[in-house]
């Protein structure tokens, strides 16, 4: 589902601050070489990103879900002097293009790009975070939000995409779609969690920002 016209969201983008040529050249290389490039943050929802991250100006910055590694360049122009991001995907057979498109940029001393399974990872670690982008397998949405919120510190932020899921979550849904179930209960669990103030955003396919209170 386009949650808007084609038209209107070449203007959005049109009067959005333009995509940098190293991701221009990312999001170009992705939607040819690439299966399923509509995985990949593109220009719009990735000016929105750095904007946030520009914002939030974070030291430590965890991503569940690197795809071919948009996202996390996008979150690594507004990270702190010091900053970093560690970044978890299974996908080894992209492990290459993101490692090439790492390096060339500004920030490949801040990016740690790890090949595993998120759900046996993220418990080993001990640090705290400013900032969580979740944005992986959909079925465990809801096991990522209960495993990162204690990691988020005070006044730090969870960013979830693909939470409209092309309208779906309006739908009745299927028996046997568990990533959409999901979905719904994991828009409605946060809306009641007293710990957050939360937006879910009508951006692309739905981004919620969640803020630890």
């Amino acid at each position: 589902m386009e949650f808007i016209s084609k038209k209107l969201d070449d203007y959005v983008c049109a009067h959005s601050e333009d995509e940098p040529q190293l991701l221009y050249s990312l999001n170009r290389e992705t939607h040819i070489n690439v299966l399923r490039p509509r995985m990949l943050s593109g220009h719009f929802q990735g000016r929105v990103l750095s904007l946030l991250s520009h914002m939030i100006q974070p030291k430590n910055v965890l991503e569940i879900g690197t795809y071919t590694g948009y996202s996390a360049l996008c979150f690594a122009e507004g990270l702190a002097e010091d900053g970093k991001i560690t970044t978890i995907d299974k996908n080894e057979e992209l492990e290459d293009l993101v490692d090439e498109y790492v390096a060339k940029s500004a920030f490949k001393n801040q990016i740690q790009c790890l090949i595993g399974d998120a759900m046996e990872l993220i418990p080993r670690m001990d640090e705290v975070f400013d900032l969580v982008f979740i944005d992986a397998d959909k079925s465990n949405y809801i096991n990522y939000y209960k495993m990162v919120i204690d990691k988020v510190k005070k006044g730090g932020y969870i960013i979830i995409d693909n939470v409209l899921w092309s309208g779906k979550v309006l739908e009745p849904v299927a028996p046997n779609d568990i990533d959409t179930q999901v979905l719904v209960d994991l828009n409605k669990m946060v809306h009641e969690d007293v710990r957050v103030q939360e937006v879910l955003f009508p951006i692309r396919d739905g981004l919620l920002v969640i803020r630890k209170k």
